[in-house]
């Protein structure tokens, strides 16, 4: 099982990948390709996906972590190039209207398509629950036990009952790749809460994670609760790896580290290969 970063906000020096604010990630095995989330643009996506020597009607199934723009944006040129039905997994709360306050004024952070668009293009699979894509990829279905802190942004805004009210981000997933050895979680940007998803994955999974890797929305997060954090982190004994990207942020990677050591944390730009 292969797991390559195909779009980051960072970019290797020198590197031939092109960068933006958003990610996505795509896994390779003999049972199919999946690809989870978009990036931000269909150029830089294309772009990176033809430096990996890989087609998008390769791509056998699509997952989205959740409805932001930087991770959905990619899909209207993607679409122009899958196969016709392609399954896309996302939680049915997806298509909710979602919107960051800017400078006073409201902007719409939501899917870069709507739902009758994705209709003509793929095979919508909206479900909170758990759902295998591949053999041995799964959703992590919907996130609901949260008593830990979870990914927010005071920005961040979703219309409900015709209001406006800050976002509960119930369209947050994440992948789980399912090996004998242990389970790899892929986070699009965990607004549900890095801690939180955790905790759901290894008590829906019965097995401890081994790796983690993504936006792990720790940007902006309080002193004590990122070294909260750390300690949980450090205390997992099954942990081996941790990719952080995207909306992690710098002072969270640099706490990470200083807590797991640099062999454990590890950078996660465009085109790193994963150990998974």
């Amino acid at each position: 099982m292969d797991v390559t970063c195909v779009v980051d906000d960072a970019v290797r020096r020198n590197s031939r990948f092109w960068g933006e604010h958003g990610v996505a990630f795509l896994i390779e095995m003999e049972e199919g390709r999946v690809l989870f989330d978009t990036g931000q643009s269909g150029t830089v996506l294309l772009h990176n996906l033809a430096l990996l020597d890989v087609k998008p009607n390769s791509v056998d199934a699509l997952a989205l972590s959740h409805a932001h723009d930087d991770h959905t944006g990619g899909l209207s040129m993607l679409l122009e190039q899958l196969n016709a039905d392609t399954p896309l997994y996302a939680n049915p709360d997806l298509f909710r209207e979602r919107y960051a306050v800017r400078d006073g004024q409201l902007e719409d952070v939501g899917p870069a398509m709507k739902r009758r668009d994705l209709d003509a293009g793929v095979a919508l699979v909206l479900d909170a629950q758990q759902r295998e894509i591949v053999p041995r990829v799964w959703t992590t279905g919907e996130v609901v036990e949260r008593p830990n802190s979870e990914g927010r942004s005071e920005r961040h805004r979703m219309r409900r009952a015709g209001e406006l009210v800050p976002d509960a981000y119930l369209d947050d997933m994440s992948l789980v790749l399912a090996q004998d050895d242990g389970l790899t979680l892929l986070c699009g940007c965990c607004h549900a809460g890095l801690l939180n998803t955790v905790t759901h994955v290894e008590r829906a999974f019965g097995r401890p994670l081994r790796t983690i890797a993504g936006g792990l929305h720790l940007t902006g997060a309080a002193d004590d609760e990122l070294a909260h954090i750390c300690d949980v982190l450090a205390a997992m004994p099954a942990l081996e790896y941790l990719y952080p990207n995207h909306c992690t942020g710098e002072a969270a990677f640099v706490a990470l580290t200083c807590t797991l050591g640099p062999s454990v944390v590890r950078p996660c730009p465009a085109g790193t290969v994963l150990t998974a």
